[in-house]
């Protein structure tokens, strides 16, 4: 049951670089996000206080809910708008990303999520796992409530999707992978959602076929463009402004896209650095982090990472060219156009 007061949203953060000249995503959808956030916060309880305390711990830690944010945009882009079901489906998909974030955290051993402590650290593994699970629960239970069927099988796919990018992911773990195992990762883990949000939305919203086709097109595009700019991030961001140290990437051994052009590039030498940086713990230290910082600037690896961003920008754009103009479709696109350029 969804509360009658709308919680704040001290929580949501829009882009940095968000330009102020015009109304943003953020401000025109200002309403609906807080009655979403209101639909997370009625569903988080339960009549054990831990799982409520753990989720809140995650949700409450400054995300910026961008998934909810494209749902209720394509719902508002489509003929009935942002109904109660559309919050919903924004709701679940939020519970969703949070559940992944959790489970990720102990698979990866994380020590940090979001300026936080990892719940993992502080609960340990189990409850951390526990209320991941509790949360899927919840999202499902959300998407049950809607009666929408066909929202709840495309959530479903994504659901799917997500986890056997996990065991993929997992698969590979200390290996240099190639650039299709690195889309192939990120399309599940990351895009998968996005998309998902973006039809499912616009199935909440009363859309045809080919609308939900179009905000799928741009969900699955933007999710891409935006992990690339991610990972981008991680070498050339500023940490004040991510909430986050750069290099984390490096230290955890994950190989993203700048890493793995660098070593397509490479020399046996530089080769060899990479691939014994990513197998052992020990030698990611931060003498080592300024040589991986080197290569990557030597092959020119972060631009053609920004490259491969603006790929992905430009299809997700495209992607809204048919729909009905509208402050939420400009609104949309300027917030697709910001995604990239904060790594411009």
């Amino acid at each position: 049951m969804m509360t009658d007061q709308a919680l704040p949203l001290a929580s949501v953060t829009p882009l940095a670089g968000a330009s102020a000249a015009t109304p943003n995503l953020f401000e025109l959808l200002a309403p609906e996000m807080a009655a979403t956030e209101a639909v997370m916060q009625d569903f988080l309880s339960s009549r054990l206080p831990l799982l409520a305390l753990i989720s809140d711990h995650l949700l409450s830690a400054g995300g910026k809910r961008l998934r909810p944010l494209i749902a209720c945009a394509a719902a508002a882009l489509s003929p009935q708008g942002v109904t109660s079901q559309a919050r919903s489906v924004g709701a679940a998909i939020e519970f969703i990303h949070t559940a992944t974030l959790l489970h990720d955290d102990v698979v990866d051993e994380s020590a940090k999520r979001r300026g936080k402590d990892a719940a993992n650290l502080v609960w340990g593994n189990k409850a951390a796992l526990l209320t991941g699970d509790f949360l899927f629960s919840q999202a499902f239970a959300l998407i049950v409530d809607t009666e929408l069927t066909q929202a709840a099988q495309v959530i479903a796919r994504a659901a799917g999707r997500i986890a056997e990018g996990e065991v993929f992911q997992l698969t590979l773990k200390n290996t240099v992978i190639s650039e299709a195992d690195y889309f192939q990762i990120i399309g599940a883990k990351t895009a998968a959602l996005f998309s998902a949000a973006a039809a499912a939305g616009a199935i909440a919203g009363g859309a045809d076929a080919q609308m939900q086709k179009n905000l799928y097109t741009f969900g699955e595009n933007f999710g891409l463009c935006f992990q690339i700019i991610d990972d981008l991030l991680d070498y050339k961001g500023d940490p004040d402004r991510l909430g986050k140290n750069t290099g984390d990437d490096f230290r955890e051994g994950k190989v993203t896209l700048p890493v793995i052009y660098a070593f397509e590039n490479a020399d046996e030498t530089e080769r060899k650095f990479w691939r014994d940086s990513i197998s052992d713990p020990d030698l990611r230290d931060e003498g080592r982090f300024k040589q991986a910082l080197f290569y990557l600037q030597k092959h020119q690896s972060l631009e053609k990472g920004l490259q491969k961003a603006r790929h992905y920008q430009e299809l997700a754009l495209a992607a809204l060219v048919a729909l009905p103009d509208s402050p939420v479709k400009t609104a949309l696109s300027d917030f697709c156009q910001t995604s990239l350029n904060r790594a411009a």
